[in-house]
């Protein structure tokens, strides 16, 4: 555990901070309902677990999402809203775990490919799940329930030019810059593996 540590505590750093940032749009360029500024740091979270899960294993991996996942879900309950904490805590936790199925099964094939394809499919099911939780209508009982104002993003908006539901605009952005960002994220995995010695093969 005391090798874990570091990891743990990046896991939590990102996920914490993605919480808070998630509630704030990214307003630069007139993107406002198109992403949150979580949708540039949540990324790392994948980063995080896959060298995790290439430098000590799957079980290593599951502690480190455990830990962060138990740590950050406490500390989102007091620094954001409950119904954001189930939701990131919720899409945190199965999101995190595919990634380390799908890392895990494609391990022994050339070196982009588990931490790309975990990264790609944990991030839509991420989104799909949080953005679906924390400001879907459906579920405002998770706030109006505790006595809150209901934190529902059901305004309407659109992207390229298909009206839909803020929440639903949010989420697409957010999925593309996990893209991209989980894309740009292979150079430092790359590193960190030439770093500890790994030969990196294109097959």
């Amino acid at each position: 555990m005391k090798n874990l540590l570091p990891f743990i505590a990046a896991m939590i750093v990102v996920v914490l901070a993605s919480n808070i940032l998630v509630q704030y749009p990214f307003q630069p360029f007139g993107l406002g309902e198109l992403l949150t500024w979580g949708a540039f740091t949540y990324p790392f979270a994948f980063l995080v677990n896959d060298l995790t899960n290439r430098k000590f294993g799957k079980l290593a991996a599951r502690r480190v999402v455990a830990a962060g996942f138990i740590i950050a879900l406490i500390l989102s309950v007091w620094l954001a809203s409950p119904r954001i904490a189930i939701a990131s805590g919720s899409a945190f936790l199965v999101a995190q775990l595919i990634d380390i199925r799908i890392f895990d099964t494609l391990r022994g094939e050339a070196w982009w490919r588990a931490p790309l394809f975990s990264t790609v499919i944990g991030s839509a099911v991420d989104t799909a799940l949080f953005f679906g939780i924390a400001f879907a209508p459906y579920f405002a009982g998770l706030d109006t329930g505790l006595g809150l104002e209901d934190g529902s993003l059901a305004f309407p908006a659109s992207i390229f030019g298909i009206a839909m539901p803020l929440y639903m605009s949010l989420a697409i952005g957010d999925f593309l810059v996990k893209l991209l960002i989980g894309v740009l994220a292979l150079l430092p995995y790359a590193g960190v593996l030439k770093a500890s010695g790994v030969k990196l093969t294109r097959t």
